[in-house]
């Protein structure tokens, strides 16, 4: 077994800056038209007003469930690694921008369309180094 790190599926999508801690997407937002963005525009160009006005925002840690579905058997191409089945789908965060996700459930029965799910940064599988390879995921909030 390796060192057990926990290391980012891809760098630069979430942060773990804020004062308690918790984790937060992190996005882009134009400073001309407002619009937002995920993941961050690198070249800082809003493509709905040409201009080149955008800054790195943290996002709302939680949305609305926007659709889902529950994947039962591996998907060809080897591109995901974790455990089967599971289920991914889109959030709607308040600021206007649809996410792609995963849901951090074994219940799929706790996913509705239309119900609240917040961030969580959890782990997807075991990299060949014993590494935690984690990403961000929505969690449903149960009511």
């Amino acid at each position: 077994m390796g060192n057990g790190k926990k290391i980012p599926l891809k760098e630069g999508l979430w942060s773990t800056q804020s004062e308690d801690g918790t984790p937060q997407l992190i996005g882009s937002k134009c400073e001309v038209c407002g619009e937002h963005f995920f993941p961050k525009k690198e070249k800082g160009w809003c493509i709905y007003c040409q201009n080149r006005s955008l800054s790195d925002v943290t996002l709302s840690r939680e949305g609305k469930i926007a659709s889902f579905s529950v994947v039962m058997q591996q998907p060809g191409g080897g591109f995901y690694k974790g455990p089967v089945p599971f289920s991914y789908g889109c959030v709607d965060l308040p600021e206007g921008i649809r996410i792609e996700t995963l849901f951090s459930t074994d219940e799929f029965s706790e996913l509705e369309v239309g119900e609240s799910a917040e961030l969580v940064i959890e782990k997807i599988y075991a990299d060949d180094e014993g590494n935690e390879v984690v990403t961000f995921q929505f969690k449903p909030i149960k009511n």
